[in-house]
């Protein structure tokens, strides 16, 4: 069994790229869907204008629906003090703070620079309260307009004191371009050269890198890593940018504590009705080898002989 947490970002970067979108009742669903399964973290939505993400335009109605209980374990993701201020007022207390490494993509998905994004971070801090706020930085790795991100970059901001206060930093892989090795590297670089705070790291599994990569994060010294339901997701701002890693396949390697051969079943069945809801394919390989007829294997859904 794993002690690493797996974070489901389904109804959050899940969403992004996605043609239509849940009803607001049915991202409740599934939210307690996964929640009732054991999952421990979820990203439910974002703050980021209606109008450029639709898909996640009730967000805070989201939000309203779920009780004080479920909304500790769910993140919202924010960009501005605005944002976190907004959430708040509705309830959330877990938020994650977005801007990206690469000053050209934070330009392309938050209209400014990288320093003034980090300018912003202490009163989002502020904004906060008592809640739990992470920072998270974006195109740690590759940048669709400028290519490959130094790694002494994604430090020197990680080691900003303009981010000291926040509880947590994810390390993102936008494109899903890195390689097991640069993920190792830099996860392990951020544990050592910053201040100590739990490490999570968000991969795309675009070059399928996706699964490789967060066990070398797990390795290096990540706490958490996100993923989605059958691999859906990907960023309107980033070019070239496709589906997450899947959640699926990442717990049925990592073997959390909560995770059982029926629970299993469960989160796949699960996955496949919401795919099927919104159209998508699914790219989960643990999904597809769940559905095999080797009914010896006790993580099959085939019967038993």
């Amino acid at each position: 069994m794993s002690t690493v947490e797996l974070r489901d970002v389904t109804l959050r970067d899940g969403l992004q790229l996605v043609g239509r979108a849940p009803s607001t009742a049915r991202k409740v669903e599934i939210v307690r869907a996964l929640l009732a399964l054991g999952v421990p973290s979820l990203e439910i939505g974002s703050m980021a204008r209606g109008d450029l993400v639709p898909t996640l335009a009730d967000t805070l109605e989201v939000v309203d629906a779920l009780t004080p209980e479920e909304l500790r374990r769910c993140w919202v993701w924010v960009a501005t003090p605005g944002h976190v201020r907004r959430a708040a007022e509705r309830g959330v207390v877990n938020f994650q703070y977005c801007l990206s490494v690469s000053d050209a993509h934070n330009r392309a998905n938050l209209g400014r620079s990288t320093e003034q994004s980090l300018d912003t971070v202490p009163d989002g801090i502020a904004a906060a309260g008592t809640g739990r706020i992470q920072l998270c930085l974006a195109t740690s790795f590759t940048c669709p307009f400028d290519g490959p991100v130094d790694p002494d970059e994604v430090i020197r901001i990680a080691d900003d004191p303009r981010t000291a206060g926040t509880q947590d930093v994810v390390v993102c892989d936008t494109l899903g371009q890195a390689t097991p090795v640069e993920v190792g590297s830099l996860i392990s670089r951020v544990r050592t050269e910053t201040p100590e705070r739990r490490i999570g790291f968000h991969g795309h599994d675009t070059w399928g890198q996706g699964v490789a990569n967060a066990h070398a994060a797990v390795a290096a010294g990540a706490g958490f890593v996100d993923a989605t339901l059958g691999g859906l997701g990907g960023c309107p701002f980033a070019p070239g940018a496709s589906g997450n890693t899947a959640t699926e396949d990442l717990v049925f390697g990592l073997r959390p504590d909560w995770l059982t051969p029926q629970t299993f079943a469960e989160l796949v069945q699960l996955s496949e009705s919401v795919l099927a809801e919104l159209g998508e394919p699914g790219g989960s390989k643990a999904a597809q080898g769940a559905r095999s007829t080797a009914g010896a294997f006790p993580w099959t859904l085939s019967p038993r002989p």
